[in-house]
Parts: C-alpha cells; sequence; structure tokens
C-alpha cells in the first residue's frame, strides 16, 4: 500500500487558447489570464503539500508550475514527453480554417478516432503512453501516502490518465477534457491500480465517504 497521487494540472490559457488556435508542441507563452490563473491554482494546491512537481518542458506549463514550485520551495522538474500532441500541420492554424483544409480528418479527430491530426501528428494513443511513463517514473519518487503535481497539456492529459487507469481505447471519447489551469487527480490502490478521485476540478479533492459511492 503507498496511497499515493498524482494530480495532472493544465497550464494557463495562452493566447491561441483564446484565438481557438491548435498549439500542439508550439511554445506558446502565457497570457495575462493565463498567469493570474496560475497564480490561483498554486494558491490553492499549496495546500496539499505536493512532494513533487513535474512539468512539460514547454513554457506555458513550466510558467504555470512556477508560482506552485515559489509557495512550495520544490524545483520544478521538466520532461519533454509530457508536451502536448504533436499536430504536424494544424499547429497554429484557427478551428475553422483547419475544418475547411482537411474536414473528414478534423471531423474525425474530433469524434475521438484513432487518426493522425495534420495527417503526420501523434496518434492519441501514443501521446497516452508517453505521458503514462513519464507520470510511472517520476510517481516512484514520490513516498507513500505523497503528492505528484504533475503540469502539462489538456490532450495529453486526458490521454494520459486513460492509459495509467487501463481504460479500453474506444471509450476513451467519453471522457471530456480539461480546462486552463483545472486539474484531475488520480489514486493509487493497494493492488496498483490508478483511480479517478477528480476530473476537470478547481476545487481540492475531499475523500469519498461510504461504499455506495
Amino acid at each position: 500500500m503507498t496511497g499515493r497521487q498524482v494530480l495532472l494540472l493544465r497550464h494557463g490559457q495562452t493566447t491561441w487558447n483564446a484565438d481557438g488556435r491548435f498549439q500542439g508542441q508550439t511554445d506558446i507563452d502565457l497570457d495575462a489570464v493565463g498567469r493570474v490563473q496560475a497564480e490561483r491554482a498554486a494558491a490553492e494546491l499549496v495546500r496539499l503539500s505536493p512532494a513533487k512537481i513535474v512539468s512539460s518542458d514547454l513554457r506555458r506549463a513550466r510558467d504555470t508550475a512556477y508560482p506552485l514550485a515559489q509557495l512550495t520551495g520544490l524545483p520544478v522538474g521538466t520532461d519533454e514527453r509530457l508536451r502536448e500532441v504533436y499536430a504536424g500541420s494544424w499547429q497554429g492554424m484557427l478551428g475553422p480554417d483547419i475544418d475547411e483544409q482537411d474536414h473528414e480528418l478534423r471531423l474525425a479527430w474530433r469524434s475521438g478516432a484513432e487518426v493522425r491530426p495534420g495527417g503526420d501528428g501523434e496518434l492519441r494513443s501514443e501521446v497516452g503512453e508517453r505521458v503514462a511513463a513519464a507520470v510511472r517514473d517520476h510517481v516512484a519518487d514520490v513516498p507513500d501516502g505523497g503528492l505528484l503535481v504533475v503540469v502539462s497539456h489538456g490532450g495529453s492529459i486526458s490521454n494520459g490518465v486513460q492509459v495509467l487507469m487501463g481504460v479500453p481505447r474506444e471509450c476513451w471519447p467519453v471522457v471530456s477534457g480539461v480546462n486552463n489551469c483545472h486539474w484531475t487527480v488520480l489514486e493509487e490502490q493497494r493492488d496498483g491500480r490508478w483511480v479517478l478521485t477528480e476530473h476537470n476540478a478547481f476545487s481540492l479533492p475531499e475523500p469519498v465517504v461510504g461504499d455506495e459511492s
């Protein structure tokens, strides 16, 4: 029994988020709203006393992690496996322009199908496997009962969480994405399974009481 938890925090807003551009792995900074969101998230999450913080190496994720690092005194480790999905030619494009250029592929992508964004981007399963591998490596450094905070990206969090939980690939589309500076929490069970306890949240996790849940 370890009782460890992993909290996966999506980065704050960027101008490309606000504009509806597909960011992918393009290295975009937080905007003014995103910086405020990061400060607010840090003020909440410091109360959980995380044991370790690790972030995607893209600036929008690192800069979201830093306010929490300042409050906790913890360093921010980086891991490129936590980057957002690589989306090929779609990166930097507005949604309506992608719809016009690659209509059928865009429909398939938005349905959750296993297709490559931009024609040569990463499959969701590939993203999920690399994110899950990174989480497993970093949580191994966390003591029993401790919390790992992972700062990453919307698609990466959704895909990585489902790999960690062993969700069949055909069921992935039933899980929503994660808003800017919201988070998802997984808890390790005695048998080694990871269980989802919070998703797309902006309030601190509370213990579930009662077997009826």
